[in-house]
């Protein structure tokens, strides 16, 4: 997806850069060498992207111009057609809602056209927000968000250390700190079960967490107007 985008608007000077946020990087490189990217694709193991951006979920994405400039803060960024994905009788009734919202709000229509719009017109780009319009949009940190990161890299710390137990502590504040952080959630999940589903370490898992706010409110709208 990401690819054929940055074939397309490369020669037009678009560089798109990914990274994979993921404490463990021998998790996220098969994925990264299956697809074999032209494209710069890193793996953020210490989760400093997030922590600087405010990203909060996956797939998100920030636009820097040409002088360093952040021109959109952190929104998501799907880009990919999901009409075609068949589910079995199996998958959960709010993964398939989750998949019916993305498709209502046509994400993988708005963004990518957006994008060629501005790296078609540059500055001049409706979609291109001036400084004072991004730093409106972008979201506040009070002290319990920054102590939740704080937990976060410690829980992160003490689990590459062997210490998985109190990792899963530290975890379970950050996670209680920051409740609408998805990337610290499915991080610690991810870390004991591989699907993110029910363990005896959390009270919770990634489908009992969506269903309590809605598969409807996962991913935001995007604010393309």
């Amino acid at each position: 997806m990401w690819q054929a985008l940055r074939e397309e608007l490369y020669p037009q000077g678009l560089e798109i850069v990914s990274v994979a946020l993921d404490t463990l990087a021998e998790k996220a490189l098969p994925f990264i060498e299956a697809a074999n990217p032209a494209h710069p694709s890193l793996i953020d193991t210490a989760h400093r992207v997030d922590e600087l951006f405010g990203f909060l979920n996956v797939p998100c994405a920030v636009w820097i111009d040409e002088q360093g400039v952040l021109v959109r803060p952190p929104e998501t960024a799907w880009i990919r057609n999901t009409e075609d994905i068949k589910f079995g009788e199996s998958v959960a009734k709010d993964v398939k809602v989750l998949y019916a919202t993305i498709n209502s709000r046509r994400y993988w229509d708005k963004y990518p056209a957006a994008l060629r719009d501005w790296v078609a017109n540059g500055a001049k780009s409706r979609y291109a927000l001036t400084p004072e319009a991004v730093l409106a949009r972008s979201q506040p940190r009070p002290v319990e968000e920054a102590l939740g990161a704080a937990h976060f890299e410690l829980g992160q710390h003490l689990y590459l250390q062997g210490l998985k137990d109190l990792a899963v502590e530290h975890f379970k504040q950050a996670h209680r700190l920051q409740p609408d952080n998805w990337t610290y959630r499915r991080q610690a999940w991810s870390m004991v079960n591989p699907q993110q589903g029910p363990t005896e370490l959390y009270e919770s898992d990634w489908l009992t967490d969506v269903r309590k706010i809605g598969a409807e409110n996962y991913y935001a709208p995007l604010d393309m107007d």
